[in-house]
């Protein structure tokens, strides 16, 4: 993307701020979800806060198409935009972005790029377990013969789903608990995949320089 652009410059201005807001529509979800004994007036001020700030992603989401030129071809080549904005609750994945605005106001030296892999698939793998953990402990939460009775039952099997360790001691048995599941466990793979491949990347080409420094004959 050109950095002069009107495309890079909405998301220069907008990306910290959205970033912000992703991490607010977590907070009023988790609200909602884990305080169960919460006067109605502030639950319905979380869903209304929810509500709007969903709005305000699809805003977002609506002008980068336009902006964009691309028609219909912005939805398959802007996926994860279009994951947001029907999953607003992962929306603080866009980690990588925001770095990318940070390091451009500020001018300070990138990460390299096996650092920037590892603390992006680390990071991305707290906020999924997280938001993974509210949606499957919602749809569980006094299901008939659910096993996650607690948030932290909901926590212990996002962890282990994740890890791709899957345990079994607990699993959702709801139709929409186990969609949920599924995702998770796509996402895992591909993290667990991304952490592996660099950390893998970086052991080889640290050898390979190791060698390559070594005097002729030892």
């Amino acid at each position: 993307m050109d950095d002069d652009s009107p495309a890079a410059r909405w998301e220069q201005r907008t990306e910290i701020p959205l970033f912000m807001a992703s991490l607010v529509f977590m907070a009023a979800y988790a609200i909602r979800v884990l305080a169960v004994s919460l006067p109605n007036v502030w639950r319905d001020l979380c869903g209304v806060a929810l509500l709007a700030l969903w709005v305000l992603f699809a805003v977002d989401y609506a002008v980068r198409w336009r902006l964009s030129g691309q028609g219909l071809r912005f939805v398959p080549t802007h996926v994860l935009h279009t994951v947001v904005v029907v999953l607003p609750l992962l929306r603080p994945l866009r980690i990588v972005p925001l770095y990318d605005v940070v390091q451009r106001r500020h001018g300070q030296p990138r990460l390299s790029l096996h650092a920037r892999v590892i603390a992006y698939a680390g990071l991305s793998t707290v906020l999924l377990g997280f938001a993974g953990a509210l949606a499957v402990y919602q749809q569980e939460r006094g299901a008939p013969g659910a096993s996650m009775r607690s948030f932290g039952d909901a926590v212990w099997w996002a962890a282990s789903t994740l890890s791709t360790v899957g345990y079994g001691d607990i699993a959702p048995v709801t139709p929409f608990g186990r969609v949920i599941a599924t995702g998770m466990m796509a996402g895992g793979l591909a993290l667990l995949g991304a952490v592996t491949g660099s950390f893998s990347s970086w052991l080889m080409q640290t050898f390979s320089r190791e060698g390559d420094e070594r005097p002729p004959g030892s």
